[in-house]
């Protein structure tokens, strides 16, 4: 028969039938709790209601045998962990082991005392390793060097790698003017009546440029492009809007289109010509005029600029291209993948040369100049050409032509310049009613939280504005570009980003919300307006405490302005465009 054990550790007394007890929080029967069957109920007094000292007396006390019995334990006393009586007393180990001041370490009374010892000798001078160490200056009280005494310079330990020290480091330099190339300087007269097959450029070349609005040449493109079909490295200086864009980009094509060069368009080749640009801005500026003129020709272009996705690039140089525009950094990127190679190159133009220095491009520059292979023709064009690109101009060009258009200064300008000295607080609403009305405007900010600050507050007052600055992507500039060259919005915020890649011809008025630091940044803002003859005005916002700031960059730019102290309001607000 099977065992039952459902009762199994319930005890002898367990009931099945009972109801289930109270217990209170302490473990003891609950005072309300109904009395198991057979049982009377539980009383607190600490004594139970049934006497249980039958069970218990079964039980041995704990003191005659607990766990074995105690008594068979021996006490602790006398003998503990194999008996104590049997390990010596702590005392008596103690006596036998010596004391620290009679004998430690090999008995310290053998050694001499510290004030029996000789005098300490003197530090040895002739070691071979000091004898190039720097002596070191003398402390102060304090414990420091002076500051007047300067910092001890110590070489590292280590030996440095050489690429952990640029071979150039930048130094920062003033806003000097820097000497003028000597430059063979053409007459505006002289090159009146002259035309482009005067000059040597094709048909198919003047149809395109007669379509983009240029019947004739400029003097600063009737002065270059001579030399240019000629083969010689040529450096140009002339103002911004002056047509130097045409002045290389028409000699470029007709140049490649030499010697039977339009045969050669087979299916990944090579490009034949460069042309860098510091800005990503610029460099899509020139291939918007250089395209079409080369289209024409039956050659093809292409841009290589950062900012924008490497694949559709990558793709275009696979297809093959004639020219391409591009900017240093994307240009040596590709280069060194593997996607660009330069061994066919003929002609190189170093657009805005100057600024590329100034942006820190030098030393790229020079890495892909010099790996260019063959005799390479090399043009140089900016607005302000001077002995700041004299490295490469010593190192890569021979025996070149250096032209400029005489007579380009302010007399003969067409851009009437204005500085207002105003209250910092003013300038936002000085801006406000400057734009009022129907006239187009670049204002130009120094810092992109500024730019977008201007374009709202511009667009509180009503006045259709749009932003552009570095923090954008490149198709959100190109779109800001794109709306304010169509008209669609009238005034433009830009950072400098945008000072030498704005080609709009029909801008009325430049601002200057933030005055330049730099003498070429002024000439380059101001070349946005009164291009290819047109008049325009340039208005420059400076606190009075900059004033005299202001007059010595004017100098340096030769330019004179008529300088204003206005308020909101003033009359000479107003009728400035």
């Amino acid at each position: 028969m099977p065992k039952d054990n459902s009762a199994r550790g319930k005890g002898r007394n367990y009931d099945p039938t009972a109801a289930p007890k109270k217990r209170s929080r302490f473990g003891k029967e609950a005072a309300g709790a109904p009395a198991r069957k057979g049982k009377p109920a539980a009383k607190f007094d600490g004594k139970p209601a049934g006497s249980r000292d039958g069970a218990r007396a079964e039980r041995p006390a704990r003191a005659e045998g607990y766990r074995g019995g105690s008594a068979e334990r021996p006490a602790r006393t006398e003998g503990y962990r194999g008996g104590s009586a049997e390990r010596p007393a702590r005392d008596g180990a103690r006596a036998e082991r010596p004391s620290r001041n009679e004998g430690y370490r090999g008995q310290r009374d053998d050694r001499p005392a510290r004030t029996e010892r000789g005098e300490r000798p003197e530090r040895r001078s002739d070691r071979p390793w000091e004898d190039g160490r720097p002596v070191r200056e003398p402390r102060r009280a304090g414990g420091h060097p002076a500051r007047n005494q300067g910092a001890v310079t110590r070489e590292p330990k280590h030996n440095s790698r050489p690429f952990d020290k640029p071979e150039n480091p930048y130094v920062p330099v003033d806003d000097v003017v820097l000497e003028r190339l000597e430059a063979q300087s053409i007459i505006a007269d002289d090159a009146s009546g002259a035309s482009w097959s005067d000059i040597g450029i094709g048909k198919n070349i003047i149809a395109v440029l007669e379509d983009l609005g240029a019947t004739n040449p400029f003097p600063i493109q009737v002065a270059t492009i001579p030399d240019v079909l000629a083969g010689r490295d040529v450096l140009g200086r002339g103002r911004t809007g002056s047509g130097k864009t045409i002045a290389f980009g028409a000699p470029l094509v007709e140049r490649l289109m030499q010697d039977g060069g339009g045969r050669k368009r087979a299916q990944g080749r090579s490009p034949r010509a460069i042309v860098l640009a510091p800005t990503r801005e610029l460099a899509m500026q020139i291939n918007r005029t250089i395209m079409p003129i080369a289209k024409s020709v039956g050659l093809f272009t292409t841009t290589i600029v950062g900012g924008m996705p490497q694949g559709p690039q990558v793709m275009s140089l696979r297809r093959g291209v004639d020219i391409v525009i591009a900017t240093p950094g994307r240009l040596e990127d590709l280069q060194r993948q593997g996607h660009l190679v330069l061994d066919n190159i003929d002609i190189v133009v170093l657009d805005e040369a100057d600024h590329m220095c100034d942006l820190g491009f030098l030393e790229p520059v020079q890495r892909v100049l010099r790996s260019l292979q063959g005799d390479v023709q090399h043009l140089l064009f900016s607005a302000t050409l001077d002995k700041g690109v004299a490295a490469i101009i010593d190192e890569f060009l021979e025996n070149p032509s250096v032209h400029e258009v005489a007579g380009e200064d302010q007399a003969s300008s067409t851009i009437d310049h204005r500085v207002f000295l105003i209250d910092h607080h003013d300038k936002i609403p000085i801006l406000t009613h400057i734009l009022r009305g129907d006239v187009k405007a670049i204002v130009f900010a120094r810092t992109r939280a500024f730019t977008d600050q201007l374009a709202d507050e511009l667009d509180d007052a009503g006045i259709d504005a749009i932003a552009i600055h570095g923090d954008l992507t490149q198709a959100k500039r190109a779109r800001a570009l794109e709306r304010f060259a169509t008209d669609r919005v009238r005034v433009l915020v830009a950072t400098d980003v945008a000072a030498r890649g704005i080609h709009v011809d029909d801008v009325d008025i430049v601002i200057q919300a933030d005055a330049p630091d730099e003498y070429k940044t002024y000439l380059h803002r101001s070349g946005r307006t009164g291009r290819a003859g047109r008049s325009g005005t340039v208005v420059t916002l400076v606190p009075h405490r900059r004033a005299r700031r202001m007059k010595e960059m004017l100098d340096r730019a030769e330019i004179e302005a008529v300088t204003t102290s206005v308020k909101q309001g003033d009359r000479h607000l107003d009728n400035l465009v």
